[in-house]
């Protein structure tokens, strides 16, 4: 009996592994190799590493996009410092507190309606420097794609990131969703990171086909800071339980993502940014004849935002998966993943449609 396929738009985490993926944890699956990252697999994660951010990148693999934020973030503060976000970002409300519990971190928040960090933002928590009394800023996080569905474009992340080092900061980047970004910007992961000056990126693969794979990547770990960078690494990945024992199966995933220049992460990514499109457009659509219905926020990847009244939204979701983004405005969010269907999307258009008679 053939199993009925069901796919929700709460998150792109929804989705299952890529076909490719499988295949390459597969094909690693034979005989023995060095445990703890000291295996063939990984050191060729190593080296596509450098094709992606540069000659002089380095990249440790982790389970989880929590645990690369909270690796990253540990890596590039003294005990003393602080992190400057929106209050948006998924470190900040969507960690389950990890960032402060597991790594001891203060998160200095401001309020940004397009989920987005300018430099403007950041110097408003840019003060009281060298004041014993104020936890000091030393890292700069900003989301790519944003938890408002918004992309940064390289011009702006280089404005933040030369903001950041002249206040003598470092700007790490969260990237559970850079292949979205990286589809819809046209550009290559190296153009809007390294290129522009952050410091630190966490690579997102599971939301993109992997099982359980992300990596923390060190964008110049030849530079003074950089070293020190790299060289915390290792041990904060192990004291934070991000250290895999079989590695190998963790970098392969990666390996079938990202490598040819990141083929089927971007093709995936492609896939779901136009699903998400589609999306955006036929509830445009919608609105034009349902007033009550508006999107306010434009889809710049993979994410909808529209606002819907509260009785379309509980009948919608008695057959929908998705989050209510905002309870009083009544501002909901629909994630399409890489294997989001034209008719899943249909599917939904249709049962909003029949929800608004």
């Amino acid at each position: 009996m053939a199993q009925q396929v069901w796919r929700g738009f709460a998150s792109d985490n929804y989705a299952g592994i890529d076909s490719e993926v499988i295949k390459r944890m597969v094909l690693v699956n034979q005989g023995h190799e060095i445990a703890y990252g000291d295996d063939t697999v990984t050191a060729e994660f190593n080296k596509l590493v450098k094709q992606l951010f540069g000659s002089k990148a380095v990249g440790f693999p982790v389970f989880n996009g929590t645990g690369a934020n909270v690796v990253a973030l540990q890596a590039g503060l003294k005990r003393w410092e602080a992190v400057i976000c929106v209050e948006s970002a998924h470190i900040h409300a969507d960690e389950g507190g990890a960032p402060e519990k597991m790594g001891g971190i203060k998160l200095w928040t401001v309020p940004s309606p397009t989920g987005k960090l300018t430099p403007e933002l950041l110097d408003t928590q840019v003060f009281d420097m060298g004041f014993v009394h104020r936890a000091q800023p030393g890292v700069v996080s900003i989301t790519q794609t944003t938890e408002m569905g918004t992309i940064y474009t390289a011009k702006e992340i280089k404005a933040l990131a030369d903001r950041a080092h002249k206040h003598g900061l470092l700007l790490h980047m969260d990237g559970a969703r850079l292949s979205n970004a990286a589809a819809a910007l046209g550009l290559s992961f190296k153009k809007f990171t390294t290129d522009v000056g952050v410091d630190l990126v966490s690579l997102g693969a599971t939301k993109i086909g992997a099982l359980a794979a992300e990596a923390v990547v060190v964008t110049d770990a030849k530079s003074a800071r950089g070293k020190e960078l790299a060289k915390a690494m290792p041990f904060l990945r192990k004291t934070s339980m991000q250290l895999p024992s079989k590695m190998r199966f963790v970098s392969a995933q990666l390996l079938a993502l990202f490598e040819d220049d990141a083929r089927v992460a971007l093709t995936n990514a492609r896939h779901a940014n136009a699903m998400a499109k589609r999306l955006y457009e036929g509830v445009l659509q919608i609105s034009k004849k349902h007033k009550e219905v508006r999107v306010p926020n434009p889809t710049e990847a993979n994410a909808v935002f529209p606002i819907l009244p509260l009785k379309v939204t509980a009948k919608l979701q008695k057959d929908y998966r998705f989050y209510v983004w905002n309870q009083a405005t009544g501002q909901v969010r629909w994630m399409c993943a890489w294997d989001t269907s034209t008719s899943d999307v249909d599917g939904l258009l249709e049962a909003l449609k029949k929800a608004l008679k």
